[in-house]
């Protein structure tokens, strides 16, 4: 039976005009989707769920998670800061959503993989910190937002030797797409880079201890059509999530 992978959303609580306004509205690219599909799973969107029974529910009826990216962040009281830039931020409602739901999976020791804010999510679920913006805290920093369409390749990342994702995609550099102004500052203490830019920001992070968690900052879902490393991304995470449904 193929696996069944949950897929978060992104959420606009009523005060985002580029997602449906003052309505309450969940949105997803359909890349994410398609690339689950396509390499032989089958996607399913989760609602966010406030109930903790209903979460522990919709994971009872999955093989692996998805975390998606974000356009607003995550609120910095998470990780023990306050807000230093005024940049939009994620809604409580996904935020708490994905969250608890990093939690249970590494309860459940469920597949996970983390895409953009997906990983960041992930590193803030575990105990890390973030960089709040780039550009005004990161001396001699990439320009980690591209100017070109984000199925362009914008910059090299170097995979640590040894690693889960130097397994996935198999060589020790990699080129990336980029479109984040946030990333890991300080990595949780359960957590590992597994990839540095070449200014230094940590482009993934992995979990020695489960058996599939691994997030990336960059957009795979763009590159998985052209670029056989990034494809590997996902096909991981289905080859993890069939031992789960096995």
């Amino acid at each position: 039976m193929k696996p069944v992978i949950g897929v978060t959303p992104d959420f606009n609580a009523g005060d985002r005009k580029d997602m449906g306004g003052r309505e309450p509205t969940y949105f997803l690219r359909a890349r994410y989707i398609r690339a689950i599909e396509e390499l032989g799973g089958i996607p399913l969107i989760l609602p966010l769920v406030a109930s903790p029974a209903a979460r522990r529910r919709l994971l009872d009826g999955i093989d692996g998670l998805l975390i998606t990216g974000s356009g607003p962040d995550l609120p910095p009281r998470l990780y023990g800061e306050r807000q230093q830039y005024h940049f939009p931020l994620v809604s409580k409602r996904r935020a708490d959503f994905e969250l608890d739901l990093v939690h249970q999976a590494r309860t459940r020791d469920l597949p996970l993989l983390g895409i953009c804010g997906g990983m960041q999510t992930v590193n803030v679920a575990c105990g890390g910190t973030l960089f709040q913006d780039i550009p005004s805290q990161v001396h001699h920093a990439l320009n980690h937002r591209q100017k070109t369409k984000a199925i362009h390749l914008s910059h090299p990342v170097t995979v640590m030797p040894k690693s889960l994702l130097r397994k996935v995609v198999g060589s020790r550099a990699l080129m990336v797409n980029s479109s984040h102004h946030q990333s890991v500052k300080k990595v949780a203490p359960s957590l590992a880079a597994s990839a540095v830019a070449p200014d230094g920001i940590v482009e993934a992070i992995e979990s020695p201890a489960q058996r599939f968690l691994l997030a990336v900052q960059w957009h795979p879902e763009f590159l998985f059509e052209r670029h056989a490393a990034h494809k590997r991304l996902f096909e991981a995470l289905l080859k993890a999530a069939r031992r789960t449904r096995a």
